[in-house]
Order: structure tokens, then sequence, then C-alpha cells
């Protein structure tokens, strides 16, 4: 019961329907906690959605305690050299650069990046995200020249693997074209 209503707060997260998605991520919490355990794997995704959609929402007060406590789950459960344990680094990483904590989070998407990169490989979309997020939190320290080598190799790894139309794709290419025009 509690993963359905998880993936359906998802769905609801996904379309902007961010009022529906919340008492059915609290409703999958409850239900996870009580019957698995509060340290358990699958209470840490429910615990990441829910941070994800207060991230969606502005809410970072909210979401950053959420973050924070699916990552120390997670590294429980599944160590430290699982690939959902660098998803949630990212994400979190991705949170303080909203909050404009960008030194905060430089050293999460490093160890996402070196996370991916040994478990999935030099050329997976995930191993692409966090360097375009590095490439992001570069753009925000004002460090263009590390800047566009990250979203340089990310906007290669996407183009490869998801093709020149994808939106991730057309999202990391505006992001560099951003870090171009500050290098000119």
């Amino acid at each position: 019961m509690g993963a359905m209503l998880n993936n359906l707060a998802e769905l609801y997260r996904t379309q902007g329907k961010y009022a529906q998605a919340l008492p059915l991520y609290e409703r999958a919490l409850a239900i996870k906690e009580k019957v698995l355990g509060k340290e358990h794997s699958a209470v840490a995704v429910t615990l990441n959605n829910l941070a994800e959609l207060h991230r969606a929402q502005g809410e970072y007060a909210q979401a950053l305690p959420l973050y924070k406590r699916a990552l120390a789950i997670l590294k429980k459960a599944l160590g430290q050299e699982h690939p959902a344990v660098a998803k949630t680094l990212n994400n979190l990483a991705a949170l303080y650069y909203l909050m404009g904590e960008y030194t905060q989070a430089l050293p999460l998407c490093e160890s996402a990046l070196a996370t991916q990169e040994r478990v999935l490989g030099q050329e997976h979309p995930d191993v692409a995200q966090t360097l375009n997020n590095l490439g992001i939190v570069y753009l925000g320290m004002n460090q263009y020249n590390e800047s566009a080598v990250y979203l340089k190799r990310a906007l290669s790894i996407y183009e490869l693997k998801l093709g020149a139309e994808h939106p991730e794709t057309q999202n990391t290419k505006r992001n560099l074209a951003a870090v171009l025009d500050k290098l000119k």
C-alpha cells in the first residue's frame, strides 16, 4: 500500500499537482515506517520524494532535513557506493545550489559523480545529470571555465545516450550557452 501511494504521489508531483501529492507522500511514509521500520531504504525513497516535492515548491527549509534523513538511511542500508546514495547526494546538492550555498553543494556533487562513475560507468545519463549540476554550481560560483568543462562533458553524454532533442540535452545546451556567453 505504501509503495502504491508513493507512486501515485510521484505522478501528481511530476504533473505539478503538489496539493494532491503531499498527503499521499505523508501517508505512504507513515505506512512504510510502521510496516518496514524507520531505517528501511523504502522509507528513504519516500523521504527523498517528499523532499523533492518541497524543493519544487520552494520550501527549502522543509526539504533539507528530509534529504538528510534519506541520505543517512540509504548510506546505512545500502552503503556509500550505491547509486541511490549518489542520486540523493545529487538531490541534496541541487537544494543547496538553490539556497545559494554553493560550497555546500560542490562536495556533494563531486562525491555523487565519483560514485556514479565507478558504479554506473562514465557515460550513464545519471553521470551527465551530475556533471550538469557541477557545471551549474561552478556557474553560480562565477568559475566559468570549470563550469564549461563539466557542461561540455554532460552535453556529450546526453547527446550520445538520449539524443540531441531530449529535454535534458536541450537544458544542458542552454546552460552551456549561458556559460560560454560569460566567457566572451
